[in-house]
């Protein structure tokens, strides 16, 4: 069983950041945002898995959540991470 320790560091390997104020991780070159809940509700090979995913071609931000986010946040998140 992989800890959370175990799957922070996969991401901070992969360049991604944690923001505490939102409770997501980002990464503004890869143009990925991973939810806490996601990160701890799914399995290391997942992550690793969406982690090598092939950043978004169109510019737009990937976003990786337990729940699809509303369209209002996908464009809130989007308007402040650039």
């Amino acid at each position: 069983m992989t800890t959370t320790a175990t799957k922070k560091q996969i991401l901070e390997d992969a360049g991604y950041a944690y923001s505490f104020d939102r409770e997501i991780y980002l990464n503004r070159k890869a143009r990925k945002v991973f939810s806490l809940e996601f990160v701890e509700d799914h399995n290391e090979a997942s992550l690793k898995a969406s982690v090598v995913e092939p950043a978004p071609s169109t510019g737009e931000w990937r976003f990786y959540f337990n729940s699809p986010p509303s369209e209002g946040v996908k464009r809130d998140l989007s308007t402040v991470l650039g």
